[in-house]
């Protein structure tokens, strides 16, 4: 009596909690996707946008949300966009910005499970500079 026995091997890893998404290559573009560089204009319109991956098997709601501060520390802008990663899936979020000043602005880049409410991080949060002249 001949028997087969196949046994299957998948890679198992254990995720964090700051591990279920990542943000890559947060940058400014045109409203055509095109990169601008981080050098901007007053009354400029730009998008604050990055590359979201979901690292894992199944399907995860975000918000993706940004927060602009000036110089001296103050949040002069703030929005979010909501919505649902298949696994694995590689999404660009983008928002848009028309700064009123001049200055040197700090962007951070947030990718949080929920929003208003019961908010998590999915990962830790990156940071873009932004020159307005």
């Amino acid at each position: 009596m001949l028997s087969i026995v196949a046994v299957g091997v998948s890679p198992v890893f254990a995720l964090t909690e700051l591990e279920r998404v990542s943000i890559v290559d947060p940058r400014l573009v045109n409203a055509f996707g095109s990169p601008t560089g981080n050098s901007i204009n007053v009354d400029q319109q730009i998008q604050i946008s990055a590359d979201i991956i979901n690292n894992q098997e199944i399907s995860q709601k975000f918000a993706y949300l940004i927060q602009i501060k000036n110089e001296n520390d103050i949040v002069v802008f703030f929005g979010w966009v909501v919505g649902e990663l298949n696994p694995h899936q590689k999404f660009n979020p983008s928002l848009s910005w028309i700064p009123k000043e001049a200055g040197e602005f700090t962007t951070e880049i947030f990718v949080w499970e929920g929003f208003p409410v019961n908010h998590k991080a999915l990962t830790e949060f990156t940071t873009l500079k932004i020159n307005v002249s």
